[in-house]
């Protein structure tokens, strides 16, 4: 069996097994972001809490982290699978005019040129437009909201926000503070989204001053 024809097979197919389910899962995870936004931000601020009394560690950590990634970038699957593509692929175009020794020595120069300079950039690349989280309707507080209807004397009427590209239409009540003020608001009018009641599809405004 040719070593430098299996290799490349080898390398060809893992890499693309690769690209197809780190991409599949990406996708999974953007998708998926919209219900556990809540969470994660619950355990952001447990994390930041503790974050004082783990500074004094923080300058090792950051040391002993960038040792772990560049081991875990020597032993990760896709790093072999690309030296394997490249091993073989430098193998196949140098045979013609290299032998013996000479021929494994720059099939292997070959593959860690074609890890480090194609392979390793472009994988990168490729991961960087993994799909973006969804915003949740948690994120539009402090955003604008339009009144789509004119607001009653209690304070309560139809506000439109834009949420991760898409218009959702809640029933709006005028902040206490408004309220007491007698503002009033007509259909059309800009107004500040101060909380949101995600359960009830609800929300808390107030009169934008923009």
């Amino acid at each position: 069996m040719d070593l430098y024809l299996t290799s490349l097979a080898l390398g060809g197919v893992g890499l693309a097994a690769m690209a197809v389910s780190g991409l599949a899962h990406h996708g999974h995870d953007g998708s998926s972001a919209h219900g556990s936004s809540h969470g994660h931000a619950a355990h952001s601020h447990g994390h930041d809490a503790g974050h004082a009394h783990h500074s004094s560690d923080s300058h090792v950590g950051h040391t002993k982290d960038h040792g772990s990634s560049a081991l875990l970038a020597l032993v990760s699957p896709r790093t072999w699978f690309s030296l394997c593509l490249g091993f073989g692929t430098a193998g196949v175009v140098l045979r013609s005019f290299l032998h013996g020794p000479l021929l494994l020595a720059g099939a292997v120069a070959g593959g860690l040129l074609f890890e480090r300079l194609l392979v390793g950039p472009i994988w990168k690349l490729v991961m960087r437009f993994e799909s973006s989280p969804a915003q949740t309707l948690e994120s539009a507080v402090a955003s604008e909201a339009r009144a789509t209807s004119t607001f009653d004397k209690s304070g309560h009427g139809m506000v439109s926000v834009e949420v991760d590209g898409q218009v959702v239409q809640l029933l709006g009540t005028l902040s206490p503070t408004d309220r007491a003020l007698g503002v009033s608001v007509r259909a059309g009018a800009r107004l500040r989204i101060e909380e949101v009641d995600v359960a009830r599809n609800r929300c808390t405004v107030s009169l934008s001053s923009g």
